[in-house]
């Protein structure tokens, strides 16, 4: 299921794998991101082809402004993660109203959860919905690094 929708005044939002600019990702995770630097552009693409990937695009020109990928099964679970928006464009709401955009994409399957971790942005995950987790002592993590 593929959607396009308009985001907030001049910018629309895809999940059209084929509007993706892979190397503006790619750029901007790489070298803006906290949890990305350094990433190679071979583990980002794919990243990229195995995920439910949306783009923020200004109109009318086409250019990418944000992204977000979310990695899902699409029935019982989800991962909210790589979302990023461009310096050039943040603080007009374009952060949360993508995340506002992969929630309602993903509303249909009938998750149980979507989960995401951020250092920095809770607020933004809250006014979609996202809180802590209410016992985070029964989650853990297997680290390969």
């Amino acid at each position: 299921m593929t959607t396009t929708a308009r985001l907030a005044e001049g910018f629309d939002v895809s999940t059209d794998p084929d509007r993706v600019d892979a190397e503006w990702v790619h750029r901007r995770l790489s070298t803006d991101a906290y949890w990305a630097l350094g990433r190679s552009r071979q583990k980002q693409d794919l990243a990229i082809a195995g995920s439910l990937n949306f783009g923020v695009y200004a109109t009318p020109s086409g250019e990418q402004v944000a992204y977000a990928r979310v990695v899902t099964d699409r029935a019982t679970f989800a991962w909210l993660c790589d979302v990023y928006v461009d310096p050039s464009v943040r603080g007009r709401g374009i952060g949360t109203a993508l995340v506002e955009a992969v929630r309602e994409h993903l509303r249909p399957y009938g998750l149980r959860r979507v989960l995401l971790a951020t250092h920095d942005a809770h607020g933004v995950y809250e006014k979609a919905g996202f809180a802590a987790l209410a016992k985070p002592e029964h989650w853990m993590a297997l680290l390969f690094e």
